[in-house]
């Protein structure tokens, strides 16, 4: 079908925006375009709100090719909840007649479309269209990560400076394989722009605790002075969880082999804050505090969970660093990117399986290491960013016993077969159920219980405690609250061991609206409950109720990400008389078990949190995992989700799926996050 109108567009666009194909944000940009350049082509008026509308599905640009390629697959149109009735034109029926010369011709219009020069509100590079804001943020970024690349040191630092302290980090150890945590410390050593990427359980914190513990050594021994040492992550749980996990790691370190080990590790910041606070963010605005005028003040920076980095906070931060500083992304490049624009992690390691090091860097890391680099990872023709990223490619957590492990190797290649093999094998840390589309009972069983019947037999073999559900931190809640005459200390220390118990076990899911959402979901699972006996009330604040904050909320100290139990406490009056009040315990998020109690009036951005989506659960582990697919695929239901999700488990994983493991769960693995983006093409 042509579109020969702007009439034609505007009825188009109307009828999509009311199907919910497109977002009225879409529509409106194109209205007020439209309404600028009365001469624009309906065809240019089309790009404008699909790249508009990608940019909301975290796409940074619209990638012409590709769309009129394949448009269903690009645009992931029509999106979940389609109810259009078939009056409705399709985006197919527009763009499949559709050629690209005659799409780019019609973009010719240089009052809207530039190609980088001028103040056009697009840019068209190449094939790909951008909103300007999001062009310049990946020209910036682009350019930010070449210079810092131009700056590594690689090859002019002397690998005999690294051999000594890195023997004293890393002692020897019997193993056939590269130790590539020690080979990581070495290359990011001697680099300003470096990546750290492995999947759970690789040991990418305790490899940063002792890069940190490098560098202090290099520059105490060079100048007298530590380096300044920021540590951050893109959200207050996942900087939380950092904080723990870091000043775990230091207090643990074995620095004995050091001359000056004292020194060093009392020049290890463990502190994390969000990226946000370490930026200065400024209410009503998209500006930070610090920026290239007003840089932060460090030698090295760290950024943790850095896939959830956005394309636009990665500008932000490259700006604001100062020419010297040093910068560490940390992260699992498989996890699902950033809820925002971009995919920057991912792109970045595309490449981190093969290696592809140049033989210098091969030679250096081998004499600075002691560690053999394997032959098929060498490569003449290396780029750059290659040089600057190392994955690391042994999980201590997951083994060749793991059902998890295999699990969620078998998702990320994308190997259905290996994938139902792994399922069907008995695992003893893998349970799968089927869910009934119309009856709860199993429902019921998987959060009340965890599904424990459901685990292997050889989970109990193993002498461990079986999976728990939601009942378990009910049960503590009820049967281990202190009598109303205890002191405060009392209660603290019992919402400690309610928020403990809480994370033995979490219900993921892939949506957020729908029945197998997040919205029903967390309302059914609070009747349940209530039916159970184990909740006063189903509805409004009550004891027992999970929440999730959902904004950074500086003024009570939480953060996005954080979770917090409404517990009934009591409150001594005036005149002596007692009265039972309820108040949300919050960890205190600083590596401490101390408790922040918050009146449930001053939360102003939470939600209830029985059932969490998979975006919300990065930068947090679970003891039981489980995971919900529903019964009808969905544009979010990749990979990259399921891989995700698997992975919040430290020691068991439970899948439950709407009608059965062969509903949506094969055709969703195939499936990948593929953001149209022109970063890597551009460096």
């Amino acid at each position: 079908m042509k579109i020969n109108s702007r009439e034609e567009i505007a009825r188009l666009l109307a009828s999509w925006v009311e199907c919910g194909w497109l977002r009225e944000l879409d529509r409106a940009l194109v209205t007020f375009l439209a309404k600028e350049a009365p001469d624009a082509h309906p065809l240019l008026l089309l790009a404008t709100a699909l790249t508009s509308y990608q940019l909301g599905r975290g796409h940074v640009c619209l990638d012409l090719q590709a769309t009129l390629e394949d448009s269903a697959f690009s645009l992931s149109l029509p999106p979940e909840g389609d109810h259009a009735d078939n009056a409705v034109i399709r985006p197919a029926a527009v763009l499949d007649d559709l050629s690209l010369h005659e799409w780019m011709a019609a973009l010719a219009h240089p009052k809207l479309v530039g190609h980088g020069e001028g103040n056009s509100p697009l840019v068209l590079s190449g094939q790909r269209l951008y909103l300007r804001r999001y062009w310049q943020y990946e020209q910036n970024v682009r350019a930010a990560i070449e210079q810092r690349l131009a700056l590594s040191a690689l090859h002019t630092l002397p690998a005999q400076r690294v051999q000594a302290p890195l023997t004293a980090l890393f002692p020897a150890a019997n193993s056939a394989t590269a130790n590539w945590q020690k080979l990581a410390c070495a290359l990011a050593a001697g680099s300003a722009f470096s990546i750290i990427t492995g999947g759970p359980g690789t040991g990418k914190t305790t490899t940063v605790v002792r890069l940190l513990a490098l560098l202090q050594t290099l520059a105490l021994e060079e100048n007298g002075q530590p380096l300044r040492i920021r540590l951050a992550a893109p959200t207050g749980k996942a900087a939380a969880r950092l904080n723990e996990s870091i000043a775990g790691a230091v207090s643990k370190l074995d620095l004995s082999g050091l001359g000056n080990g004292d020194e060093v590790r009392g020049s290890i910041n463990t502190e994390v804050v969000t990226l946000h606070r370490l930026l200065g963010s400024r209410p009503d605005t998209r500006h930070f505090r610090h920026h290239q005028g007003n840089p932060l003040m460090l030698d090295v920076l760290v950024v943790d969970e850095a896939s959830m980095v956005d394309l636009e906070m990665m500008a932000a931060l490259l700006a604001a660093l100062p020419d010297h500083a040093r910068l560490i992304l940390l992260g699992d490049k498989d996890q699902l990117a950033s809820v925002e624009a971009g995919a920057l992690l991912s792109e970045l390691c595309q490449r981190a399986a093969g290696g592809h090091y140049l033989p210098q860097t091969r030679d250096w890391l081998q004499s600075a290491t002691g560690e053999q680099i394997p032959d098929a990872l060498v490569d003449p023709q290396g780029s750059a960013m290659d040089q600057a990223v190392v994955m690391l490619r042994h999980s201590y957590r997951f083994d060749a016993q793991s059902g998890i492990g295999q699990l969620a190797e078998a998702v990320n290649e994308g190997d259905v077969k290996t994938l139902k093999q792994v399922l069907k094998h008995g695992y003893a840390d893998l349970a799968q159920l089927t869910l009934s589309a119309d009856d709860d009972s199993e429902l019921r069983n998987w959060v009340v219980k965890g599904s424990a019947a459901q685990f292997p037999a050889a989970a109990k073999r193993e002498g461990t405690e079986p999976p728990v559900g939601y009942q378990h931190y009910l049960n503590v809640m009820i049967k281990e609250r202190p009598a109303d005459d205890e002191p405060p200390e009392a209660f603290n220390r019992w919402a400690t061991k309610v928020l403990l118990a809480y994370s033995q076990f979490q219900l993921l899911c892939a949506l957020r609206g729908g029945r197998w959402g997040v919205e029903g979901l967390n309302q059914r699972i609070a009747e349940i409950l209530y039916q159970e006996g184990l909740l006063k009330a189903s509805v409004g604040w009550y004891p027992g109720r999970p929440v999730l904050v959902t904004r950074n909320d500086y003024s009570q100290r939480l953060m996005n990400g954080d979770i917090g139990i409404t517990l009934e406490i009591p409150h001594r009056l005036a005149d002596g008389s007692v009265v039972q009040v309820l108040r949300v315990a919050f960890l205190a998020g600083d590596g401490t078990q101390d408790i922040r109690w918050v009146m449930p009036g001053r939360l102003q951005s939470v939600e209830t949190v029985f059932a969490m989506t998979v975006h919300k659960s990065q930068g947090s582990e679970f003891t039981h995992t489980a995971l919900l697919l529903p019964e009808n695929l969905s544009p979010i239901l990749t990979r990259e989700l399921i891989y995700t999700g698997i992975t919040r488990a430290r020691h068991w994983f439970s899948l439950g799926c709407v009608g059965g493991v062969n509903s949506v769960l094969p055709d969703a693995v195939k499936r990948r996050v593929l953001r149209a983006s022109g970063l890597i093409e551009s460096a």
